[in-house]
């Protein structure tokens, strides 16, 4: 990598992100690997998150919710209950206050909802034309409840995979009002904190793993678990949850739903109990429209998209998102 240079597609989440942390900071970190989320010291869970979305403000949206609801929903893919958040804002010269009140108050409103709260933070300020207004870190930090233990290794053929609603809505709002496309009956962003909806499916069944399809979608999440798992998935493309209006978009743009950004979605792989846990998700306003999609396979290496005609599309991991800066 000597004479490489970053680009955004690096910072994507798919191929080329898991090439530079595997190169460049799991070699130096001298880390098996580095987590979204990781537990410490028994029962602690900490993340730590970036926000770099254009624009700042979308339908569904802001910087500042999503700063709360990805760090939240990180916390509670490894089944953590969320707790605390501490915030930095990197603002640029000229950014306007109003603003930057309007961004705070949607961190509050977030942050209340998801029942954390923000305990310290930090401000720094570059100058005109290096931070393209704002952008926000976070550190999170959750209790894991008593004998919760999600691992993708534990993962088998024949568990079932549930989504808790439909994909793409957040790519589809962001781009609409990046390009201004002007675009009518595109849906809002996703953008929502998951935790309560997640501890009502820990109490239902038996979790294996769980993730959020943010950065690269459903597909990239589902590449990197057949990586974890030497294990095959099969998903239906007659099940998949997408609205009209994405596929629409999608068609006009030459975009896949399976691999655009999702802020509100999580995946979880379940086993016998899958049944229980889906009427669990359906009992929550965030899980209404869940279903199962798919299942692990010991027949097939790789994932696969069964088509409606019955043929098996490869749904490969790309080297890069195919929108940056989303999240």
């Amino acid at each position: 990598m000597k004479n490489e240079r970053i680009t955004l597609g690096h910072g994507s989440g798919a191929g080329l992100t898991q090439k530079l942390i595997r190169d460049v900071f799991n070699k130096n970190f001298k880390l098996p690997t580095l987590e979204d989320a990781v537990v410490i010291e028994g029962d602690m869970v900490v993340t730590t998150d970036a926000h770099v979305v254009r624009p700042l403000f979308f339908p569904g949206g802001d910087i500042g919710k999503l700063s709360i609801t990805g760090t939240v929903n990180d916390l509670s893919m490894k089944g953590a209950v969320p707790k605390y958040i501490l915030i930095t804002y990197i603002i640029e010269e000229g950014f306007l206050i109003s603003e930057l009140k309007k961004i705070t108050e949607s961190v509050q409103k977030a942050a209340e909802e998801s029942g954390v709260s923000v305990i310290a933070g930090d401000t720094k300020v570059v100058e005109k034309g290096k931070a393209d207004g704002v952008y926000i870190t976070t550190c999170g930090i959750g209790v894991l409840p008593d004998k919760i233990h999600l691992d993708a290794r534990t993962i088998k053929a024949g568990d079932k995979i549930i989504i808790n609603g439909s994909i793409g809505d957040h790519s589809v709002a962001v781009i609409n009002s990046r390009e201004n496309f002007k675009l009518t009956g595109i849906p809002e962003s996703d953008c929502a904190s998951l935790n309560k909806l997640v501890q009502k499916m820990l109490k239902a069944g038996k979790i294996k793993f769980m993730r959020d399809p943010t950065r690269g979608g459903v597909a990239t999440v589902l590449n990197e678990v057949c990586a974890d798992t030497d294990l095959g998935i099969i998903i239906e493309e007659s099940l998949l949850p997408v609205k009209k209006e994405v596929r629409i978009v999608c068609e006009l743009l030459g975009f896949d739903p399976l691999y655009l950004a999702n802020e509100g979605k999580l995946l979880a792989f379940v086993g016998q109990e899958a049944e229980s846990v889906l009427q669990a998700m359906k009992e929550d306003p965030l899980g209404a429209d869940s279903r199962i999609i798919g299942e692990v396979s010991a027949e097939t290496n790789g994932v696969y998209l069964k088509t409606s005609i019955g043929g098996l599309r490869p749904l490969l991991l790309l080297d890069a998102d195919q929108l940056p800066r989303i999240c």
